[in-house]
């Protein structure tokens, strides 16, 4: 399978780290976040990526060829002129996704142990359109889920605004861990253009389509601010 690995995004969060350089360069023990999760998905098969690039993109560009691709096959999707987001970012690279039935979508800026080889499994045995991980922990935003775990909504949880499927009747709320295994058919149904969220896709697509969830532990950290990398210093050694 095939892995777009997000890298494009500003990063600000990670200031003054990312004036000066792309988030997916950030150093956890020493290692970039970009190379922990190329190396993580080859452990699970998978060798073949592209990398949507924005912010010093240029910088990712040049140490991915420092690392000989890390002997991965290795196709650059470059946003330099807009920072096109997550569902923007998607379609912009979808000539080197297409052809594949199903591919894997993961940020840069996620470090987690979840079974990569697990969540493809269930994916395809599900025969799904799209497939979320997804965790029970603190989050601000949380996605809402029936009891056959098929996405029905999106909850606020500081404001309690909710977009909901139908009725809310006691839906799991579960938090999007940043990856997801999606089918190629997607591109037949993405209806915005230019700079969105996929997420606004996904929400609209429940409508019509099975998204469902795959429910992991596993450990997870989003290293998108200072303090974060400290924590996943701690986890990931």
């Amino acid at each position: 399978m095939k892995a777009l690995i997000f890298a494009a995004g500003k990063g600000t969060r990670l200031k003054p780290f990312t004036d000066h350089h792309p988030k997916a360069l950030a150093l956890v023990n020493g290692i970039p976040l970009l190379e922990r999760n190329i190396k993580y998905l080859q452990g699970f098969g998978i060798n073949d990526f592209v990398i949507n690039v924005h912010h010093f993109g240029n910088q990712i560009v040049e140490f991915l060829n420092k690392n000989d691709n890390f002997g991965s096959n290795i196709d650059i999707s470059d946003e330099k002129n807009e920072l096109l987001e997550t569902g923007g970012g998607l379609v912009f690279a979808q000539n080197y996704l297409k052809n594949e039935e199903d591919f894997l979508i993961m940020n840069a800026d996620i470090l987690t142990d979840l079974d990569i080889a697990d969540l493809i499994k269930c994916h395809k045995k599900n025969k799904d359109f799209v497939t979320l991980a997804v965790s029970d922990r603190n989050s601000s935003r949380k996605l809402l889920f029936n009891e056959d775990y098929i996405l029905r909504g999106w909850l606020n949880v500081a404001t309690g605004e909710q977009r909901l499927a139908e009725f809310n009747k006691g839906f799991k709320a579960l938090a999007f861990s940043g990856v997801h295994c999606i089918n190629s058919k997607i591109f037949e149904k993405i209806k915005r253009k230019g700079k969105f969220s996929i997420m606004e896709e996904y929400l609209d697509m429940m409508h019509t389509e099975k998204i469902h969830a795959y429910k992991h532990s596993a450990n997870l950290i989003d290293v998108g601010k200072p303090e974060s990398i400290a924590l996943a210093e701690e986890i990931f050694k």
